[in-house]
Parts: C-alpha cells; structure tokens; sequence
C-alpha cells in the first residue's frame, strides 16, 4: 500500500474519529462529567502523550526562535484551551448533528480570516458561498429552540460557532510555524501552553468527578474522546499532510455531518428536520463555492 493511500486512510478515520465524537462525548457529559472537567482529562493525557516523542531522538526536538514563542502561545490558548472548552461548553448545551454542522463553518471562518491577515482578494463566488455558509450556520443556530437536559441548544450552538471561529484563527496563525518546525513539535508545545489556560477552569470540575459511578462502557467513552478523537486525529492529520495538499485534507471535513448524523440517529435517535437539512445544504454549498468555486478541476 502506497503511502497516499495510507494518507487518504488516515483523513478517513481521522474524521469517522471526529464525527463519533460527538455522540461518545453526549453519552457522559454532563451525566458523569461537566465540560471543563472532561476538557481538562483530554488536554492533560493528550500532552503527556505527545510529550513522550520527545524521546525519540534529536530529530524530535528543536531550537525554537524567540518570536516565535509568542505564536505557540497564542496557539494554545485558540487551538487548544479556547476551541475545546467552547466546543465542550456548546456540545453539553446541543445535539451532535447541530455541533457537526457548525463546525463546518471552520473552513468559510478561516477564509475571512484570511482576507483580513493576508489581505487576499475575494471574488463573486467566494463571496457567495461565504454568506450561504455562514447564514446556514446562523439559521441552525436560531431555529435551536429545542430543549436538552441542560437547556436551549440556541446558546450551545453559539458556543460551538465560537469554537469554529478560535480554531480558525489558529490554523491562520500557526500554519508558519508548521513549515519551519517539524509538525509534532509544534502541537507539542501548543498542547502544553493550551493546558497550563485550561488548568485553572477545569481542575475544579476535574476532582469533583465521582469515579465510582462510572461503568466500563463510561470509561471506554472516556478513552475514545482522549486517545482517537484527540490524539490520533493529531497525529493522522499530521500524517496525511505529509503526502497530501492540505485543499485534499480539508475537503474531508465534509465528512464529519454525515458520520455524526448516522451515529447519533442511530444511537440517540436524534431528529433529522428540514431545518437542519437546509442548513445542511447551505453550508455544504458555501464551502464547495468558497473551496472550489464553479466548473474548476482540483488537484488531488
């Protein structure tokens, strides 16, 4: 097997991982977890994981530049403290399938950024699915009046569309440092700056955790949130990058609804109304336009 097959099979579980996810989350929080506490189990064992290639060599390990300690900074605190506390914050608050496709705006977010850091030009089209992807998000999260256990899944919708929006702007900011430094270096010490602002939010919620309550299957849900929705999903993007553009690696976000869906229909029963699969269509439109725009061949 060549590696870009191994690549396109590394994006493949990387997103099947994201978008079980949200379902495995719902299964415990916040019946056996609340958010900030479950954000801090995942951001404490995923650094200590990453932490441990630092043993395996020099080629593991680099010098890094002054100013260039300012931007890992920045990155844990939006790539990782921000975008997960939020995400867990709004997941606690909505359905899966609502997190799923808001966080599709990530791709359209990162374009407005773009526009404003990089000063690129926007054309018609780009424009176009901009304001359709965006508005399906918005339209999401104002017909949200159903009510979870722990309220309107409006204001989780929110959470979760602040969430897209701080991992854009850290994908923005980071993306120099992983063409300088070698990739897992960088998520290294992301991970490690991103847990020293989660600390003082989630140790609170982390010890009042009653662990007698938990069964096997809470742990294991446990375990799947931590090792394949954190860490391989890293670790395979990071792969993949490798051997594919990242326009390739980006498209299979597309992918994160649909398994979210199948699965929380299937395991939850969540509800599938034209709501939802309006703001489905809308904001699958405006990221195909704003990606690939209309009647253009892309190289794979």
């Amino acid at each position: 097997m060549n590696e870009r097959v191994k690549a396109h099979l590394a994006l493949l579980g990387a997103n099947l991982f994201y978008g079980a996810g949200f379902t495995v989350a719902k299964h415990i929080m916040p019946r056996l977890i609340e958010p900030l506490g479950f954000i801090f189990i995942r951001v404490s064992v995923t650094m200590l994981l990453f932490w441990l290639s630092f043993a395996g060599g020099s080629r593991f390990r680099a010098k890094i530049e002054k100013k260039d300690w300012l931007t890992l900074v920045l990155g844990g605190l939006f790539g990782v403290a921000l975008n997960q506390m939020l995400f867990f914050l709004g997941l606690n608050l909505t359905y899966p399938i609502h997190a799923s496709l808001i966080m599709m705006s990530t791709p359209l977010l990162i374009t407005v950024i773009a526009l404003f850091v990089l000063r690129e030009r926007i054309k018609t089209e780009k424009a176009i699915g901009l304001l359709m992807g965006i508005g399906g998000a918005f339209l999401l999260m104002s017909a949200g009046k159903e009510i979870t256990m722990t309220g309107s899944s409006a204001m989780g919708d929110f959470f979760v569309f602040l969430n897209a929006a701080s991992y854009a702007i850290y994908l923005v900011m980071i993306k120099p440092l992983m063409q300088r430094y070698r990739p897992i270096i960088v998520v290294r010490w992301v991970f490690f700056f991103g847990f020293l602002f989660v600390l003082p939010f989630g140790w609170s919620q982390f010890r009042a955790i009653d662990w007698s309550l938990f069964k096997i299957t809470d742990y294991l849900a446990v375990a799947f949130i931590v090792i394949c929705t954190t860490f391989f999903t890293y670790l395979w993007n990071i792969y993949a990058l490798r051997h594919l553009s990242p326009s390739t690696a980006g498209a299979y976000i597309y992918l994160q609804p649909i398994f979210a869906a199948v699965i929380s229909v299937i395991v939850i029963g969540e509800d599938l109304t034209w709501i939802k699969l309006l703001a489905t269509a809308l904001i699958f439109s405006g990221v195909y336009l704003v990606n690939f725009g209309i009647g253009k061949k892309q190289k794979v």
